[in-house]
């Protein structure tokens, strides 16, 4: 039975329940993956609130008593569970996308602003001109390291409560550090040190880029990786296999199975790596990048200096012209990218859907799953069809996020900062669409008996090598002559044959022809498909 985990604070008038505790392990990630800055995540206390058990028969009566008595005019009595969650993310979907939640969550958000907070303060307390802020003990350090290690949800509720009084969300991260380090005698000496000359946006701009950098690293593209090894798998298994091509949906030249997949892993492997060459920038000039607070309070201090030290500090690159907010060009490239690749991916879910449409791939089936309602026999290509949908979902959301982010009225509006608070979503649906695909992957089996029989169907395919070959040896109008013979008719070995012997050709080249089967018209198919892992390699420089 999976815990449902509810967090409740006796000083808050109200009682959040997540679906699963953040700090549950990934079966696909190593823990340090999932915790880069090793923070310590929320555990599961006592909680005398009514958290859902989810497979407790108890819980799911009384679920089902108060769903019964609902109505549209009671809908605040709800509570955040994966039934009443609006966003199927957080509901549905959950578990395949949970990996997320400590990076691109409220949650997330609130311990990287803490994070940069601290940081900056200890940063100042390196710089020689602030006397004000002398070098801090090891004791001292390891106190303020520990806010930042040790940041828990409780905390993090405790930040929501003073921002319910703040209205301010920043803010309420400043006055949360001040409060805790009331207790330290040496810190508490400088606590107006805290946000010193900061806007919110020097704080938020770096925790976004914190975020979406953890994301990425931890989880987004080692399942991009995931998918396109998937792929690469599939095309040195099926290299060899030959299978009818089709341009406008009619029969053309053959290739093999294991090329045609071979071309998405290498597409997919090209944008992956566009993707993680994107650098993450961070600004950290104040009010409205001019270090304007900065240097009428300490005009000795080098201001841009140590502002690109901070920013290089937290391995994000440095952006030096800025007005009040980061400038998000680098978070268009980026989502673009993603939407980039995520067309490759709704290209390859759409043809191995027709492939299985044509037979050329079986599905494993699993005891107990349905696949229609009232047509017993169906077993549909659910899993490609789920991540093109979800695709569409996150390519909606991240096209937003690129063409909208670059745009601030002069020195800066607030339209990006609701905006921002929807990265998740993209990647979510992202993430999601990763793994649809790659279980719709995992299930497939080839029907090489479809394939071969589609091939015996079409020697008309032939055309092209014979007309090319007579081209070779002076034949008069030979393209003119196998429009004639296989243009709108049924074509046949027998035809085929029968028209390249009669042809004046040199033996050899005749012979060949003859020993020229749909199978075996492959070109240079089964090498491309072999290599493909060589070509990748090349291409990222490995």
């Amino acid at each position: 039975m999976e815990l449902r985990t509810c967090f409740n604070s006796s000083n808050i008038n109200q009682t959040m329940f997540l679906s699963v505790p953040i700090t549950q392990k990934s079966n696909l990630l190593p823990n340090s993956l999932l915790n880069p800055f090793n923070f310590s995540f929320p555990t599961i206390k006592n909680c005398s609130c009514r958290a859902i058990a989810k497979g407790s028969i108890v819980s799911s009566l009384k679920t089902q008593e108060k769903v019964k008595g609902m109505s549209s005019d009671h809908s605040q009595d709800l509570e955040l569970s994966s039934l009443s969650a609006l966003c199927p993310l957080d509901g549905r979907y959950w578990g395949k996308v949970k990996e997320l939640a400590p990076f691109m969550s409220e949650f997330g958000l609130i311990r990287l602003r803490v994070l940069v907070e601290i940081k900056w303060l200890l940063k100042m307390s390196q710089i020689h001109e602030i006397s004000e802020v002398p070098n801090f003990s090891e004791g001292a350090q390891t106190f303020l390291q520990n806010l930042i290690d040790e940041f828990s949800m409780n905390d993090a509720l405790e930040v929501k409560k003073i921002e319910r009084v703040t209205n301010h969300d920043v803010k309420a991260v400043e006055y949360f550090l001040k409060q805790r380090c009331q207790s330290h005698p040496e810190i508490v000496k400088v606590l107006e040190f805290f946000h010193f000359a900061c806007t919110s946006e020097d704080i938020n701009n770096l925790a976004h880029a914190l975020m979406l950098k953890g994301a990425l690293n931890t989880v987004i593209l080692p399942v991009m990786d995931e998918l396109t090894r998937a792929i690469c798998d599939m095309a040195t298994k099926y290299s060899s296999v030959p299978m009818l091509s089709r341009t406008h949906g009619q029969p053309a030249s053959p290739t093999t199975l294991g090329k045609e997949m071979a071309i998405f892993a290498y597409r997919l492997s090209r944008e992956r790596r566009e993707i993680s060459q994107i650098e993450m920038l961070g600004k950290f000039a104040g009010a409205v990048g001019n270090y304007n607070a900065h240097v009428a309070a300490y005009p000795e201090v080098n201001w841009p200096q140590i502002a690109e030290e901070f920013v290089m500090s937290l391995g994000l690159k440095f952006n030096p012209y800025v007005p009040q907010i980061e400038t998000h060009d680098y978070m268009a490239k980026l989502f673009h990218s993603i939407v980039q690749f995520n067309n490759i991916l709704v290209d390859f879910d759409r043809d191995v859907w027709g492939y299985i449409s044509l037979g050329y791939f079986k599905q494993t089936t699993k005891a107990g799953e349905i696949g229609s309602s009232t047509m017993p026999h169906k077993v549909n290509p659910i899993d490609f069809e789920n991540s093109e949908g979800n695709l569409g979902v996150a390519n909606g959301n991240l096209s937003h996020l690129s063409t909208k982010l670059p745009i601030s009225r002069w020195q800066r509006d607030l339209t990006d900062s609701t905006v921002l608070r929807n990265m998740g979503v993209g990647l979510g649906h992202s993430l999601l669409a990763y793994r649809s695909a790659l279980q719709g992957i995992h299930k497939l089996q080839v029907n090489e008996a479809a394939l071969s029989e589609d091939l015996d169907k079409c020697w008309e395919v032939l055309a092209e090598p014979i007309q090319t070959v007579m081209r070779r040896y002076g034949v008069p109008e030979p393209y003119e002559k196998l429009k004639a013979l296989t243009r709108g008719r049924t074509v046949t070995k027998e035809i085929c044959r029968d028209f390249i012997q009669k042809l004046d050709i040199p033996a050899d080249a005749k012979t060949a022809l003859l020993n020229l089967t749909p199978h075996t018209y492959i070109g240079t198919a089964a090498d491309l498909a072999k290599n493909i892992n060589e070509a990748i390699n090349l291409e990222n420089g490995a």
